[in-house]
């Protein structure tokens, strides 16, 4: 036998959990065809001596349905040992769309997930009106990794309701019309169903986008459809404000289902929390019920920097809000501009809680678990300075590449582990292409090799890589990937564990209209090889573009 590639001596930690074994992998064509000692010859050969070769990893919540467009290399999770995405997630998706409601479909995603509207409409061809349509024209696009799709609540009950989508119930006709374009759908490859009940996200106009106040039954008739494919159902529900209500709601759509739930969880600020989240998946899946929760595995929530945003109030600040990078480093190294800086923001109204705001550090990757010590208020304390002087003083001496990381979601990291210990509950949420000039969380694969796996234990190496890998997998549907199997689709990572890291985040300018975003690079990764071919090595993406979408499969 010749093959394609054949990876020697490498750690095989194949993504069921099972004990890792040493040993080679070949690949021929764009498949898995051997494992253990392999003799036969190769094009290429990679020696993985010392090094961990694992399935690619599956990211489940990300927002690359626009940027697939202008970027179908789809950076940054390309470069954090991601090989398969699934997009439309939180309801809101590009189709099912009429030609004269795209600018607004459009507007929705922007509103909801901080993607330029301009980009959404210039980067992407739009000569669709189906969710099948949108499947067979991104197909038609290099991509550089796997992409899946659900389609989305909000696109479906506009494309049947119109106006009437946003704050009226749906007749029972429409309920029917909005099911069978469900299942239509997901005959056209869709892999399964998207809905959101969460207030904040709302549409141009500042009301709620469709299905956020929807009736249980219009959910339960799509989730019967959805059941009947065999499909998944991800829902974004309103644990703050109506908890028994998205509790039973789950329960009621994993009993009539009889499939896939996904839903997004997080913890508190309190230890106990993340055994609340535990208990409550507990209680969940009681009955046989199929119900996963979903949680990114660090403090995330709003990404600051001179390089970036400024949340500080004043007309100072506004002025230097409208400069570029040069021009902000300018003026804060002016005594006169810098002293009105800090006095605007200590008198200003307006001020974040700096307790929440820790310093990412000034190392080569970013210090995502810092302590009590690294957050603004301490950091001010110990300089007897007000936190704004703080930010200048450390933007000044990194010339304004340093960053700090607002803590919103999964504030305790103890709590986050307490939580990621139960088996129904994976680490992801990225939101990979989405508030992308705000966050960057698209290296939580690399986070939980390097945090959880590495540097705490909480996870084995073996089980670490299962939940990134086989487990996502299957929530999506996916039954030819996640595993290192012979016949199973060549998606694999090399890296060293040991190594495995992020790098500082930083803002580039590079969507369509040049509107800023946050990327991120990875250290520790050998290769990536997506469908049997080289994706990534040696840091370096190499263009071969062997994406598939990847259809549902009943």
């Amino acid at each position: 036998m010749y093959n394609d590639i054949v990876i020697k001596n490498g750690k095989i930690v194949n993504g069921t959990g099972k004990v890792p074994f040493f040993g080679d992998i070949a690949i021929k064509n764009n498949a898995i065809s051997e494992i253990g000692e392999v003799n036969s010859k190769a094009k290429r050969q990679i020696d993985a001596e010392g090094l961990v070769v694992s399935p690619g990893f599956v990211d489940i919540h990300t927002h690359l349905d626009a940027q697939i467009g202008w970027d179908p290399e789809l950076k940054p999770v390309s470069h954090h040992g991601v090989t398969s995405v699934l997009m439309g997630n939180c309801g809101v998706t590009f189709a099912p769309c009429k030609p004269e409601d795209r600018e607004l479909i459009a507007h929705m995603m922007q509103t909801v997930e901080d993607i330029p509207k301009d980009a959404i409409l210039g980067g992407l061809p739009w000569d669709w009106e189906s969710y099948g349509g949108y499947l067979n024209s991104i197909e038609k696009l290099n991509l550089g990794i796997n992409v899946a799709g659900m389609v989305g609540h909000t696109a479906i009950r506009y494309y049947v309701m119109g106006e009437r989508s946003v704050e009226e119930f749906a007749t029972d006709e429409e309920i029917q019309q909005m099911s069978d374009i469900v299942g239509a759908s997901i005959d056209e490859g869709a892999v399964g169903f998207s809905t959101n009940r969460y207030p904040p996200h709302v549409g141009p106009d500042g009301r709620p986008i469709p299905g956020t106040y929807a009736e249980a039954k219009e959910l339960i008739e799509i989730a019967k459809v959805v059941g009947q494919k065999k499909g998944l159902m991800q829902n974004v529900l309103d644990f703050g404000g109506q908890p028994e209500f998205s509790v039973k709601l789950l329960k009621d759509l994993a009993t009539t289902s009889g499939d896939r739930i996904l839903f997004s969880i997080g913890t508190g600020p309190d230890l106990q929390s993340g055994k609340r989240v535990c208990n409550l998946l507990e209680e969940l899946c009681k009955d046989g019920r199929d119900i996963t929760g979903i949680s990114q595995p660090r403090s995330s929530g709003f990404m600051f920097g001179l390089q970036s945003s400024l949340p500080f109030p004043g007309e100072t600040w506004e002025k230097i809000r409208q400069m570029d990078l040069k021009g902000r480093l300018v003026s804060i190294r002016d005594g006169k501009t810098r002293n009105m800086l800090i006095k605007e923001a200590a008198d200003g109204k307006e001020s974040l809680p700096y307790n929440q705001v820790f310093w990412l550090g000034n190392g080569e990757s970013p210090n995502y678990a810092a302590g009590r010590e690294m957050c603004a208020a301490e950091l001010a304390k110990k300089n007897n300075e007000h936190p704004a002087e703080t930010f200048l003083r450390l933007s000044d001496e990194s010339d304004g590449k340093t960053l700090f990381n607002y803590r919103m979601f999964n504030q305790n990291l103890e709590a986050a582990g307490e939580m990621f210990l139960s088996d129904r509950i994976f680490p992801g949420l990225g939101d990979a292409g989405a508030h992308v000039s705000q966050i960057c969380d698209a290296g939580w694969a690399t986070f939980v090799l390097s945090h959880w796996v590495r540097e705490t234990g909480l996870y084995s190496l073996e089980e670490g890589v299962r939940r990134i890998t086989s487990a996502p997998a299957r929530i999506i549907g996916l039954k030819d990937r996640g595993t290192l199997e012979v016949g199973k689709k060549a998606d694999l990572n090399i890296f060293d564990s040991d190594k495995v890291a992020e790098l500082q985040p930083e803002i580039v300018h590079d969507f369509p209209g040049g509107a800023p975003r946050y990327i991120q690079g990875s250290i520790g990764y050998k290769a990536t090889i997506v469908n049997g071919k080289i994706n990534f090595i040696d840091g370096e993406l190499t263009g071969a573009a062997n994406g598939k979408v990847l259809r549902h499969l009943a």
